[in-house]
């Protein structure tokens, strides 16, 4: 009986079945709209690469510490994991990097995560690239940096502001990925509303407590960079004018 069971749960597994991930995959959306994501996500990677020369020209040693932010969004990125729903979900790991050198760094260092990824793992696609970077590129680090930037401001403890700031740039860039699926592939009957909806409840199991495990994981590494790395972190005007970090 157990036997027939497993055989019975093996065939299910096997069976061909529709995936979604935070990633959109290559070749899933329509032409178009790879065009405009692509032609949305662009303003934001050229603003993007003059702030980063300026950066390395004005503060060279800081070379280091972004090669850090990007290998940080690197890996939490790539790992999928799976969701009761059928989907993938992942961290985006962006957060940091906004918190440290602002929104417009991290467009170009995030859209080079998805780059990376598409190439070596499969994860994403070419043709996709434009939406994957301005929804985890683009997005995300415009929220985590507004959040954090607007939490310091009103007093709030620095942990809880680069929680914030981490799980809400998370989150909203799960939101931003439901947004570009349900203008691609409105539902019929119900339109854009009911799909995303629908996109919105795919991610939203694995999402949300992803997003607080991504918040916690970047307090506790602001943490150490702050123990070990104290004087580069003084370096970032962001840092000298937002953030006083304590041992």
């Amino acid at each position: 009986m157990l036997k027939n069971v497993l055989i019975f749960f093996v065939m299910i597994m096997l069976l061909p079945r529709p995936a979604f991930a935070m990633h959109i995959m290559e070749g899933f959306l329509p032409l178009k709209w790879c065009i405009a994501w692509y032609l949305l996500a662009l303003p934001f990677i050229i603003v993007g690469l003059f702030s980063i020369q300026k950066l390395i020209k004005t503060k060279p040693r800081l070379k280091m510490l972004l090669g850090f932010a990007g290998a940080f969004a690197f890996v939490l990125s790539a790992l999928k994991l799976p969701s009761v729903t059928g989907s993938c979900s992942h961290p985006t790991g962006v957060g940091l990097g906004a918190i440290l050198f602002g929104p417009w760094v991290m467009s170009v260092v995030g859209t080079i995560v998805l780059l990376f990824q598409a190439l070596l793992l499969a994860h994403g696609g070419i043709t996709t690239l434009g939406a994957n970077a301005f929804s985890m590129a683009v997005v995300g680090p415009l929220i985590s940096y507004c959040v954090y930037r607007v939490a310091k401001r009103l007093g709030g403890p620095q942990w809880l502001a680069v929680f914030l700031a981490a799980a809400l740039g998370d989150l909203l860039t799960y939101v931003t990925t439901s947004l570009q699926l349900a203008l691609a592939f409105p539902a019929n009957p119900g339109g854009f509303v009911i799909s995303f909806v629908k996109f919105m409840g795919i991610f939203a199991v694995t999402q949300l407590p992803l997003a607080v495990s991504e918040g916690l994981l970047t307090v506790i590494t602001l943490n150490l960079l702050s123990s070990y790395n104290e004087d580069m972190l003084t370096e970032l005007s962001v840092v000298l004018k937002e953030v006083s970090y304590e041992r």
